[in-house]
């Protein structure tokens, strides 16, 4: 566990990263903190710019603008600093002509902090043949390998980059269970990116929804969950909602809108009854929200170019 004056094992200001000659913004003006001893879940659709904030994190790519600090430094800052961070990006790479003992020996080369045991005993486990190629192995073994190796650096941050997307509903479950074994054994925090919900909602107790390049919300799930609410109301008092309610998304149906909402207002002071929303409601208001602004303003733009 965390000590409680730890530093922020992510903290992002202004973070802005921009590709190619017409600089198309991967990331506008990220900002937000995740306090040490977190397990964080990244969500947005694909295109939202999560690889590349997890590239940004591990030091892979430079910031077009703004401030980034992992563990306290900037990514990448030193050897030491890239010994405390393990990364399995997309497909659990591994290589496919090294055998798992392979894999092992040259993590062990590579890492001052190298577990040998921690790696052998977790292998082992996994029911992995260290003689194996790599190339033979099914894809959660593949990610079961790549987790190990990850985690045998004995690493304070571990990041994955959508592991299990490719998985089978039980290879899946079996790397997020070994996922979690690693993050209590090692007291480390973690950040894993992922469009599966589920797996979210099963691991995770920090949450960021990042679409359209930007940062809709970010904060302990528990603590999101107590700030929304579900309201059903006649549409015409949907704009008359008190002001400390913000629709964040509504639908509408038979005169009525089921809107999530966000409040700090306490539900007996509003003027209807106020449900509790999932994970899953809260993450893909906001998404839905993120993905209708554009359309909005390319409206209102076109209005103002008739007139």
């Amino acid at each position: 566990m965390a000590h409680p004056n730890s530093p922020p094992v992510i903290h992002s200001e202004g973070l802005t990263k921009k590709y190619g000659r017409r600089g198309r913004a991967a990331l506008s003006d990220v900002t937000f903190t995740v306090p040490a001893g977190r397990v964080i879940g990244l969500v947005g659709p694909n295109g939202a710019g999560k690889s590349t904030l997890l590239h940004l994190v591990c030091g892979l790519i430079e910031p077009t603008s703004g401030a980034l600090t992992v563990l306290g430094s900037r990514p990448a800052a030193d050897a030491s600093h890239l010994a405390r961070v393990g990364f399995v990006a997309q497909n659990t790479p591994v290589y496919g002509s090294f055998t798992v003992a392979e894999h092992l020996k040259l993590g062990s080369h590579m890492n001052p902090e190298w577990d040998q045991a921690l790696a052998e005993r977790r292998i082992s486990q996994a029911g992995l043949d260290l003689a194996q190629k790599a190339g033979h192995l099914s894809g959660g073994q593949r990610a079961q390998l790549a987790l190990t190796v990850a985690a045998a650096k004995r690493p304070e941050l571990l990041i994955f980059d959508e592991p299990a997307a490719a998985l089978d509903p039980l290879a899946r479950k079996g790397f997020l269970r070994n996922l979690m074994e690693f993050v209590r054994e090692l007291g480390a925090s973690a950040v894993l990116s992922s469009h599966l919900l589920g797996d979210i909602e099963q691991v995770c107790d920090h949450l960021i929804v990042l679409c359209g390049s930007r940062v809709q919300i970010a904060g302990d799930t528990r603590d999101l969950l107590a700030g929304h609410g579900r309201l059903i109301v006649p549409l015409g008092e949907l704009d008359r909602l008190p002001a400390r309610v913000e629709v964040i998304q509504a639908e509408h149906s038979g005169g009525y809108a089921n809107a999530v909402v966000r409040t700090d207002a306490p539900p007996a002071s509003l003027p209807y009854p106020v449900e509790p929303v999932t994970l899953e409601e809260l993450v893909l208001g906001y998404m839905t929200r993120a993905a209708a602004a554009p359309a909005a303003r390319s409206a209102a733009a076109a209005g103002e170019a008739r007139r």
